[in-house]
């Protein structure tokens, strides 16, 4: 079993890279774990207003402890039921959990996976994916527009306010834990087939 972490900014393209990763292997040999299943249930806020102005960029924002436990599961071979976070609500579902079974590689991802030293220790390999912060911008815009129903003014307000300063104080000093930095985010398929020959030379001597 292997476990890697995939950190870097919002927007840095860690999602396209740990897919790329799962499409290399066959179905059932890698599992996800993002940590943005994870944040803080923020349902103890009654108005959605209020609820919005969360911090999610902030360490604070992520529930590390419940993380941490599953992981530590699934290494051990157990199925867990993963939480199910809405970007809408700023909610945890109360009802509703991802049925998660454990799998020969393990992707932790998130772009505050690095900060929690606990976690660090529990990771095989840490990569940091890297990317031009205008680039992050236009998928950050792109992503919270489209898929989480957000105004363009209030999302380039927020990376302004809160992004842009949680990423160089949290996330950005992060990177000297890496023992992978991709520079170019996804679009880096040299550094990408790297660790994916990586991974596979672990698989096959352990």
């Amino acid at each position: 079993m292997l476990t890697i972490g995939i950190a870097g900014g919002t927007g840095s393209g860690k999602t396209t890279v740990v897919q790329k990763i799962s499409e290399h292997f066959k179905r059932g040999e890698v599992v996800v774990v993002p940590q943005d299943s994870y944040y803080k249930d923020n349902s103890d806020i009654p108005l959605l207003e209020d609820r919005q102005k969360i911090n999610f960029d902030h360490p604070n924002a992520i529930d590390f402890d419940l993380l941490i436990e599953q992981l530590d599961e699934l290494q051990h071979g157990r199925t867990v039921k993963q939480p199910v976070y809405s970007y809408l609500t700023c909610t945890r579902s109360a009802t509703e959990t991802v049925t998660v079974h454990p799998a020969d590689i393990i992707l932790v991802e998130g772009i505050l996976i690095f900060t929690d030293a606990r976690l660090r220790s529990m990771l095989d390999i840490l990569v940091y994916v890297d990317a031009d912060p205008d680039d992050r911008l236009v998928r950050v815009i792109s992503r919270d527009i489209i898929e989480r129903g957000r105004d363009v003014g209030k999302v380039i307000e927020r990376y302004e306010r809160v992004l842009k300063p949680m990423h160089l104080q949290f996330i950005e000093p992060t990177k000297r834990y890496a023992d992978l930095i991709l520079p170019q985010g996804g679009h880096n398929q040299v550094g990408i087939d790297m660790l994916i020959a990586t991974i596979e030379n672990h698989l096959k001597n352990s």
